[in-house]
């Protein structure tokens, strides 16, 4: 789902497949051995697989205290618990 992070920045890395990767200025493909970062609070961004086969697509981050994942396209929102799990739940709070 397209999101964008509060607090945490997040790196990824494509060893297989050739995923899109969407953000707020278009489409560009990756491919084997491609990486991407995203900064907290900067573009919002998703990846899709449009193949029948695998994507492998590590994602590095942290678990950054205070964190939300803002869906600008969902009625979906995510905060990062003390307990360092994610708590999803509609845009006006109710849950999910």
């Amino acid at each position: 789902m397209h999101h964008v992070h509060s607090r945490q920045d997040e790196f990824i890395y494509v060893p297989e497949g050739e995923p899109p990767l969407h953000t707020d200025r278009g489409e560009a493909r990756l491919r084997p051995g491609m990486v991407a970062g995203f900064l907290a609070g900067g573009t919002a961004h998703h990846l899709e697989n449009r193949t029948d086969r695998d994507c492998v697509i590590p994602e590095i981050g942290d678990r950054t205290a205070g964190d939300t994942g803002s869906y600008r396209d969902d009625d979906l929102r995510a905060v990062l618990g003390p307990d360092g799990q994610w708590n999803f739940t509609r845009k006006d709070g109710k849950p999910w």
